[in-house]
C-alpha cells in the first residue's frame, strides 16, 4: 500500500467515525466493553392501526442496526390490548414492513404468545411482595395516584398478604370479577417523582376476545409490564424506542430486575420523526375514514405507509428521507417538501417520460394527410439512455392541454395562440390558423398547419420557435382518470382548530376523468409509475384502476421547493 492509499484509508475511517449517530456509538461501546457479544433489535408495533411515515424511521433504524452489526432483527406484535387490535392491522403492518425491505426471516413473534409466562411473572412478583390486587375504581385510582406536583397516596389494599393477593389474582384469571373491578398493581413507590413508578397497574380484567388467543384469557397485562418482559424473553440487547418512553425506562428496568432476567436489554431513546402539516394520529385518521372524508387508511392524501405506497412512493425514497432526517435526541419537524424531494430524486432516472393530456382540447392539423399515421421514435428518458426508446403515434388529429392555448395571450406567453408557431414535442412545428368555439364560448377545436421540413431530429435550422408543447394522438391514445392531490390539511391555518378538530383542505383531491395518455400505457399495472411530461410523476392506482379504466395518482409535481443544504 502506498502513502496516498494509506492516507485515503485513514480519511475514510475518520469520516466513518464522524458519521456514526449516538445510538451506533452506544452499541459499539457495549460491544467493545463486553456488555453484549451481539446486537439484537426489534420493531414492536401495537396492531391497533396502520403504520405511518414516523414508524418507517423506527423500522429502518432497528433493522439497519441489526444488519450493520451482523445481528438479529425481530418482528414482534405488542398485542396486549384486545379492545383496539384487529387482524386487519396485523396483516397491513406485515405488508408495510416487508415493502420497506425489513426482512425478519423466521423471527416473527406475538406478545400474546407469552401470556402464560407473563402471568407467571406476575405471580412471582406477588410472591416477592412486589405486587398486589387493588379494589380501587378507575376514578379512585387517578385520585390516589397524585399529580405531577403532588405525590400519590397508599392504596388501601397495598398491604394485603401474599396469600390473599395470590388468591385474588387467580380468581381474576378465572373470570370471577367484572371488567374494572380488580387490577394488579406493582408495589414500588407511591411518592416517586416519576409518576410511572407510583405503583402502576400491571394487569387488568377485560372480558374480550383476543385476535390471537381467542377467549383463553380474561385478564391482560399492561403494555409497560409486558413490553420489557417480551424484550427479555427474546434476548433483545438494545431496545431502541422514541423519546416519550424515556420516563418509562425506570419502570422497565424495575420489571426485568425484579423478575431476575440475567441479560436485560439496554433501552436507548431517539427523537420521533415529525412531518409538518400532516395527520398521523390514529383517532383522527379513523374519524376521517369513518366520516368518508378519505376512502380508507390507504387514501393517498394520508402518510400511512400503505397510503404512500398506493400513491406511488418507493421504499428507496422513504429510506432516503429517513437518512436525511437523521437520528438525534432532539425533537424537530421535517417539511413535507423534503419527502417530495426524495421521491423525485429516486424516480427521475428510473422512469420513462411519457406524454399525457389532463385537460384535453382537440388540435387538428389541416394540411396533414388524412388517415395517415406516423410513428415517431422517442427516448424514454433523455437522462438515462439505458431505458431505451418507444414509438409514438402521430396523426392529423391530436389532443393538447387546454392551458397550452390562449385566444388572447399575455406578454411572454410562448405557447399556442392565433398566428403563433410552436413545436409539438418530438414532432413538427405547427402554426395556429383558427379555432372553433361552442355556444358557451368555450374553445373546442384548434386548427393548425404544420411544416413537414421541421420534423424533430431532421436537423432543420431554418427558424426557431420559443414554445414546445406536448400532445397525444386522438385516435391512438388511451382515456384515463387522473387524481391530483394536495395536502389534506389547510397549511395556512395549521393542523388543528381551536376546538381540536382538523383544518381540512376542501381542495385536497381533484379528479380529472377525461384525460388521454399514450397508448403505450394501456397495459400499465398497479404501482407502475411514469413521469408525465410537464405534469409530474404519476402511479397507477392499486385499488381503483381496472383493465379498461386506468386511474393514475399524481405522486408529486415536478417543481421542488426543497433545497438540500451542503
Amino acid at each position: 500500500m502506498n502513502k496516498n492509499e494509506n492516507i485515503e484509508n485513514v480519511e475514510e475511517k475518520e469520516t466513518e467515525v464522524v458519521s456514526k449517530n449516538f445510538i451506533e456509538q452506544a452499541i459499539e461501546k457495549d460491544l467493545a466493553e463486553g456488555v453484549y457479544d451481539t446486537v439484537h433489535t426489534r420493531f414492536p408495533p401495537e396492531p391497533n392501526g396502520y403504520l405511518h411515515i414516523g414508524h418507517a424511521k423506527s423500522i429502518l433504524l432497528n433493522y439497519g442496526l441489526a444488519q450493520k452489526y451482523h445481528g438479529k432483527f425481530n418482528m414482534r406484535f405488542d398485542d396486549t390490548n384486545p379492545t383496539k387490535e384487529k387482524m386487519e392491522f396485523v396483516e397491513s403492518i406485515e405488508k408495510d414492513i416487508k415493502w420497506l425491505g425489513a426482512d425478519w426471516e423466521d423471527r416473527l413473534f406475538f406478545a400474546s404468545n407469552y401470556f402464560e409466562q407473563m402471568y407467571e411473572c406476575a405471580v412471582k412478583l406477588i410472591k416477592k411482595g412486589k405486587a398486589y390486587v387493588s379494589d380501587l375504581s378507575a376514578e379512585e385510582m387517578r385520585e390516589y395516584r397524585g399529580t405531577l406536583t403532588e405525590p400519590g397516596k397508599e392504596d388501601p389494599s397495598r398491604n394485603r398478604s401474599v396469600e390473599e393477593n395470590l388468591s385474588l389474582f387467580e380468581r381474576m384469571k378465572n373470570g370471577e370479577f367484572e371488567d374494572g373491578e380488580k387490577v394488579l398493581r406493582a408495589k414500588i413507590d407511591v411518592t416517586s417523582p416519576n409518576i410511572n413508578m407510583r405503583d402502576p397497574i400491571i394487569y387488568r380484567v377485560a372480558h374480550m376476545t383476543h385476535h390471537n388467543t381467542g377467549d383463553k384469557w380474561c385478564i391482560y397485562p399492561m403494555y409497560d409490564f409486558a413490553h420489557p418482559i417480551e424484550d427479555a424473553i427474546e434476548g433483545i440487547t438494545h431496545s431502541i424506542c422514541t423519546l416519550e418512553f424515556e420516563d418509562h425506562r425506570p419502570l422497565y428496568d424495575w420489571v426485568v430486575r425484579e423478575l431476575e432476567y440475567p441479560h436485560p436489554p439496554r433501552q436507548i431513546e431517539f427523537a420521533k420523526l415529525y412531518l409538518t402539516n400532516v395527520v398521523t394520529g390514529k383517532r383522527y385518521i379513523k374519524r376521517l375514514v369513518e366520516d368518508g372524508i378519505v376512502d380508507g387508511w390507504d387514501d393517498p392524501r394520508l402518510v400511512s405507509i400503505a397510503a404512500l405506497r398506493r400513491r406511488g412512493f418507493t421504499p428507496e425514497s422513504i429510506k432516503m428521507f429517513v437518512e436525511l432526517c437523521g437520528v438525534s435526541k432532539s425533537n424537530s419537524s421535517a417539511e413535507y417538501s423534503m419527502l417530495e424531494y426524495c421521491i423525485r430524486e429516486d424516480l427521475k432516472m428510473k422512469k420513462p417520460r411519457v406524454m399525457a393530456v389532463l385537460d384535453p382540447i382537440k388540435l387538428i392539423i389541416d394540411n396533414y394527410p388524412e388517415g395517415q399515421v406516423e410513428y415517431l421514435e422517442v427516448q424514454n428518458n433523455v437522462e438515462n439512455e439505458a431505458l431505451g426508446t418507444r414509438k409514438v403515434a402521430f396523426e392529423r388529429e391530436l389532443y393538447i392541454d387546454r392551458e397550452d392555448f390562449m385566444e388572447e395571450p399575455p406578454k411572454k406567453y410562448f405557447r399556442l395562440f392565433p398566428g403563433n408557431e410552436v413545436r409539438l414535442m418530438h414532432a413538427y412545428f405547427v402554426k395556429c390558423e383558427s379555432f372553433v368555439k361552442d355556444e358557451t364560448g368555450k374553445v373546442t377545436e384548434i386548427h393548425c398547419t404544420y411544416d413537414p421540413e421541421t420534423k424533430c431530429g431532421s436537423g432543420f435550422t431554418g427558424r426557431k420557435v420559443k414554445g414546445t408543447i406536448h400532445w397525444v394522438s386522438a385516435n391512438h391514445s388511451v382515456k384515463a382518470e387522473a387524481r391530483l392531490y394536495e395536502n389534506i390539511i389547510d397549511e395556512e391555518k395549521g393542523v388543528y382548530n381551536e376546538d381540536g378538530s382538523l383544518n381540512l383542505n376542501p381542495n385536497s383531491l381533484t379528479v380529472l376523468k377525461d384525460c388521454y395518455v399514450e397508448s403505450e400505457l394501456q397495459d400499465a399495472k398497479a404501482y407502475d409509475s411514469f413521469q408525465f411530461v410537464r405534469q409530474g410523476y404519476f402511479c397507477v392506482d392499486s385499488r381503483d384502476s381496472k383493465e379498461n379504466h386506468l386511474v393514475f395518482n399524481r405522486i408529486v409535481s415536478l417543481k421542488s421547493s426543497f433545497v438540500v443544504k451542503g
